[in-house]
């Protein structure tokens, strides 16, 4: 178990540097934010690698949100689930100590959490983060205007969890629809904050 846990938070860190370390210059300029964005996952990255610690950084608490709203859902199989939903988020800079960074900590709206724990479809732009160790990110926008190039927020990416190996390589920008179960993250600095985990293709 503590293996397991050790080779998890090493990937995540890993992960996390090689998202900052990536060549973005051959496809889009930075802008100072973006820049900024990609400095704290750095380090944020190296401090995870030089500490191992197994158990997360968590963001101060915020008070439990009701839901009120729930997300439409259709006669299919799996309803759709819209950026445009996923935007209902607000991000305020929390400073960490321990890592002496700033972090984006995200209070979700009540569409957002109404749609945790579900099953949808959402189509969006591959972003092949590391192909070697089956890393993937689906963005609402192309590689060039997507978050890691400053042109967007964290609530434009949602990290693609597959059930074990992805079914195949994916290239840069390949528009693409996935299903899977929505999990929200709010504390956990080493992950994004959309995950979609049993990610597999899916035509609508």
């Amino acid at each position: 178990m503590k293996t397991t846990t050790f080779l998890t938070v090493a990937f995540s860190a890993a992960a996390l540097v090689a998202v900052s370390m990536m060549d973005w210059s051959s496809m889009c300029h930075p802008s100072e934010e973006a820049q900024a964005t990609q400095d704290q996952l750095r380090h944020v990255g190296e401090a995870k690698i030089a500490s191992l610690d197994p158990q997360p950084i968590t963001a101060p608490e915020t008070p439990a949100i009701e839901v009120v709203t729930d997300v439409t859902t259709s006669d299919a199989e799996f309803a759709e689930l819209t950026w445009q939903v996923l935007s209902d988020v607000e991000f305020k800079d929390v400073y960490l100590e321990e890592l002496d960074a700033y972090y984006w900590m995200p209070k979700f709206g009540p569409q957002v959490i109404a749609a945790e724990g579900k099953e949808f479809y959402i189509t969006g732009y591959m972003i092949p983060v590391d192909v070697d160790e089956d890393f993937y990110v689906l963005s609402r926008y192309p590689f060039a205007n997507c978050f890691f190039c400053g042109g967007a927020g964290p609530e434009s990416v949602i990290d693609l969890r597959f059930p074990g190996k992805s079914e195949r390589a994916y290239q840069t920008d390949d528009r693409l629809t996935f299903r899977g179960k929505l999990r929200l993250n709010a504390d956990d600095v080493y992950q994004m904050n959309y995950i979609l985990d049993g990610a597999i293709e899916y035509t609508p």
